[in-house]
């Protein structure tokens, strides 16, 4: 086999790599500034070209990441990710091991027809609703899926890049190896041939996560701003007004109504919710002639000291998490926000019983802030004075129309979505004309989802300024700065330079040896580079290396294929920089999960190779 000499290329490429990882591991620097500094230092170090180095930010993969996202955003716009996220919770119940692995084999089969970086970013938004909605860390349930979309690449040929250039290049090299050959005709993998072993290292990762995923996964739900609960609110309120606890009321207690159960001057506790028993129907705003009977849901703001105080009193019993109500009570359909009484406000000499606030608004008070003190007791006949914060509780909805309905200034903008039902066919249709388009009539990937997301936008589905908001910028710029990273990699030959020498090192080795060997070293390029590339660059020498030990060189063509989609330790795949942000990850949790998984990928890859296929 032909040997590489080290270069001075070569050792700046290493040295670049090493920094790049560094950072990564050590959090030095933010991952995007990361991508910007290896955008910067290649050009300047002179191992690519200055249009190389910023050529990721026009590449297929940023593009296509950028468009779905957008794409995501519309679907979200109009409801179709409330639709999925409910389906989904209809099918799991509210188990995270059971909603973990519907995600992830969902997102695991879509991406065996699509690519993997679509699939996850399409299910992301659900994603990140169902765990809002069930209160389970995205942190849980994103690395898994993101890891199964990767896997779900090697169901079929057409699920991944590398395994659709194969055939293409395995005919390349045939065509130059006749003599190895020795005439025999070359016959090219079908669309499932690689199914058996896509099924096992989904099955594989799967199990991975569901017997160890609560020691691999960080736990803090609160990692992303848009995604929990306002810190601020709960450090000034949350040891008053609390937080939000779903009771059912036993079948042996007396019918009251709320202002003979005398629960805030009590408890502190205010009701916001009241579903009777026996029905769905819900009263999100109830008042103080509102009857509490057996069997009857409530959804209360309390402190969790309070809320067993009235548990114990009343015998109401606390569920461990929101049933009845937990379609309205996550962070994106309802929340607690401040409104202050701004001058010459209609408000002010007058109470929120005058008013009839509740009534007419559906929302909840809370506490009304008076300087320094919190008043609870009484706040509905409290009369309201200019300067006065009121702590509200409701959909965001409600607060939008209360907001242009009183002489109220709230504290932060509004974050509820103003989602648009009516252009649910339109947004499906621009969906299903990307997925036609790079399907069907072969049109590039990036194109394909432009033309989804641009006709969104167009078409009215979400707002170009909307759209714009929708694309994490931190991801496109890590990927940006990497994919150049990656063709330096390969330009100044320090990936064939390190093939050579590990081939070189093992002499002739058995057969399931060797292909343990171009599997770790596939693996290995396609994480710190590019899968496109490593498969490039490893077909041919493995090839060339199964057939001089009498090995079969499809195998091992496979192998290289299958090997690429093996990158879990760094964030330097699409997908799990794409879900690096959401479900605030740090370099090291993909570590500390990364490993397992690529231990178990290579042991259950060669296992299969030993059953089912020739070697």
């Amino acid at each position: 086999m032909e040997t590489y000499g080290l270069t001075t290329e070569m050792m700046i490429v290493f040295a670049l790599l090493g920094l790049a990882v560094i950072l990564f591991v050590f959090d030095l620097l933010r991952v995007d500034l990361v991508g910007l500094l290896m955008m910067v230092l290649l050009p300047l170090t002179g191992v690519v070209t200055p249009d190389e180095a910023i050529a990721g930010l026009s590449s297929n993969a940023v593009v296509s990441i950028i468009a779905v996202m957008i794409i995501g955003a519309g679907l979200n716009r109009t409801g179709v990710m409330n639709s999925v996220a409910t389906s989904i919770i209809k099918i799991a119940g509210a188990s995270e091991t059971r909603i973990l692995a519907v995600i992830s084999v969902t997102v695991a089969v879509i991406s065996s027809f699509m690519q993997n970086i679509g699939a996850a970013a399409l299910f992301l938004p659900a994603t990140m609703r169902i765990s809002r909605q069930l209160n389970i860390s995205a942190s849980r349930i994103l690395m898994p899926m993101g890891f199964c979309a990767i896997t779900g690449g090697c169901l079929t040929l057409v699920g991944a890049s590398p395994l659709i250039m194969l055939n293409d290049l395995m005919y390349s090299w045939w065509q130059n190896n006749e003599q190895i050959v020795a005439g025999q005709p070359f016959k090219p993998l079908s669309l499932l041939s690689v199914m058996p072993i896509g099924l096992v290292l989904l099955a594989v990762i799967l199990l991975y996560f569901i017997v160890l995923g609560r020691k691999l996964l960080p736990a803090d739900a609160c990692l992303i701003d848009e995604g929990c609960m306002d810190k601020r609110l709960q450090e000034i309120y949350g040891s008053e007004v609390g937080d939000s606890y779903e009771v059912e009321v036993p079948p042996y207690f007396p019918p009251q109504t709320l202002e003979e159960l005398q629960l805030r001057p009590r408890y502190h506790v205010t009701v916001v919710g009241v579903v009777k028993g026996g029905t769905m129907r819900k009263n999100l705003s109830p008042t103080k002639t509102t009857h509490i009977e057996p069997g009857d849901s409530l959804w209360l703001m309390s402190s969790e000291a309070n809320l067993k105080r009235i548990a114990l009193d009343h015998g109401w019993k606390i569920k461990e998490e929101h049933d009845v109500f937990s379609d309205v009570a996550y962070a994106e359909v309802s929340g607690v926000v401040e409104g202050v009484v701004i001058p010459h406000s209609n408000l002010s000499g007058h109470s929120m019983e005058e008013l009839q606030f509740r009534e007419l608004y559906h929302v909840n008070p809370l506490a009304i802030v008076r300087g320094d003190e919190i008043i609870m007791e009484n706040i509905n006949v409290t009369q309201l004075r200019q300067g006065d914060t009121i702590l509200l509780q409701g959909r965001w909805k409600q607060f939008q129309l209360l907001a242009g309905k009183m002489d109220i200034a709230f504290i932060k903008d509004i974050k509820g979505e103003d989602l648009r039902p009516e252009r649910t066919r339109c947004a499906l249709f621009f969906l299903i004309l990307s997925l036609i388009m790079a399907l069907s009539f072969k049109v590039q990937l990036s194109i394909a989802l432009l033309t989804g997301a641009l006709g969104m936008m167009i078409t009215g589905v979400i707002k170009a300024d909307r759209a714009y908001e929708a694309v994490d910028w931190r991801t496109v710029f890590l990927l940006s700065g990497l994919i150049p990273l990656g063709t330096a990699f390969e330009k100044s030959g320090a990936a064939a330079f390190i093939a050579g020498q590990v081939l070189s090192a093992v002499g002739s080795p058995g057969p399931l040896l060797l292909l343990l060997i171009v599997s770790l070293l596939s693996a290995f390029f396609s994480l710190v580079a590019s899968n496109v590339g490593a498969v490039v660059l490893m077909v041919p020498l493995a090839m060339n290396m199964a057939a001089s030990i009498g090995a079969n060189p499809v195998t091992a063509a496979l192998v290289v294929a299958v090997s690429a989609s093996n990158t879990f330790i760094l964030p330097t795949h699409q997908v799990n920089a794409l879900i690096m942000r959401p479900g605030g990850y740090r370099t090291k949790d993909y570590m500390k999960a990364g490993v397992g998984a690529t231990l178990l990928f290579t042991v259950a890859l060669m296992f299969c190779l030993y059953l089912l296929y020739p070697l």
